[in-house]
């Protein structure tokens, strides 16, 4: 039970890390093409899947081309923000899932 927890968060911390490098790659490629290029926002996408035992998992599947929206700085650093939020409370899920499983090793020893 513990070590799904631990999957759950780690498949979430996955899916964010995928969510800031997209963000960044729009930031990098908008600063290369200059201010008056136009970039296609490329936009991270997600699957959520229940695994056999009823625990949720995230996904990173690829990403997709807004077309028609150039990259707004704006934009890409709350996705970045947001991101950082969400993958921060993975890690704080992880770190919960951790600590379980080791108080259960502990009482196993017993």
């Amino acid at each position: 039970m513990n070590l799904d927890l631990l999957d759950a968060a780690a498949s979430g911390m996955d899916a964010q890390r995928a969510a800031l490098d997209v963000a960044a790659r729009n930031v990098a490629a908008a600063e290369a093409a200059g201010p008056n290029a136009e970039y296609q926002r490329l936009i991270p996408e997600f699957r959520v899947f229940d695994s056999d035992d009823g625990e949720a998992r995230v996904e990173f599947t690829g990403t997709r081309s807004d077309r028609g929206t150039n990259v707004d700085i704006l934009t890409e650093m709350i996705a970045v923000m947001n991101a950082s939020r969400a993958y921060e409370s993975d890690a704080s899920i992880f770190d919960v899932g951790k600590r379980l499983a080791e108080k259960t090793i502990e009482l196993e020893r017993l």
